[in-house]
């Protein structure tokens, strides 16, 4: 049990750290709109997940690579659409930081959906995640039990530590800041014509 458990929250610490557009998403959300308005959107890989999981173990397996695509196309729009708004936000990054009206937080459905079409959870559940699972499953359910467990207890603390990290940028002065967010919104740009690239041409 406890080398399932081990493989979880080390695979876990590994997707958390590695560049990608969930990852870019919290970031530039982060220095948008803080860490506590942000912090939720670290149990998107959970709640997003579990339809990941029954799709690939099940139907994705039986059908042709060309679904592969349509998500990186997808994906690639949603991503070129958060890219505009948090560029937006870079270029009206002092009206931001006036006083305004409350307004309806949806980060964490914003971070669903990304992750949902990030063809990332769906390559890991096929190829390292599925066939461990089933592997260990197979000889013990809290074999299966403690590497679902590792891995998603690990990756929710990892993606916590980020939206921290990144939300004390706040406090090193507005034009770091605002300096830090452009970069971001240019890497969900960047993110999103690659899988767009990636949906059409491969």
């Amino acid at each position: 049990m406890f080398v399932y458990l081990f493989f979880g929250i080390t695979y876990a610490l590994a997707a958390a750290i590695q560049p990608g557009p969930f990852q870019t998403f919290i970031i530039s959300k982060t220095l948008e709109n803080g860490w506590k308005k942000t912090l939720p959107a670290a149990f998107a890989p959970v709640l997003s997940d579990g339809p990941i999981i029954v799709l690939v173990l099940f139907i994705l397996s039986k059908l042709p690579p060309e679904l592969i695509r349509f998500l990186q196309i997808g994906g690639g729009l949603l991503l070129l659409y958060l890219a505009y708004s948090s560029f937006r936000s870079f270029l009206n990054f002092d009206k931001l930081n006036k006083p305004e009206e409350s307004k309806p937080n949806n980060t964490l459905l914003k971070a669903v959906l990304v992750n949902l079409l990030n063809p990332a959870p769906y390559i890991g559940w096929s190829l390292i995640m599925g066939p461990m699972f089933i592997k260990g499953y197979q000889q013990s359910a809290a074999d299966g039990i403690a590497l679902i467990a590792g891995f998603y207890i690990t990756i929710v603390l990892a993606q916590m530590g980020i939206i921290l990290l990144f939300g004390l940028a706040k406090n090193l002065g507005p034009k770091v800041t605002r300096i830090t967010l452009g970069i971001a919104a240019a890497g969900l740009a960047a993110f999103g014509v690659y899988l767009l690239w990636q949906g059409v041409f491969y």
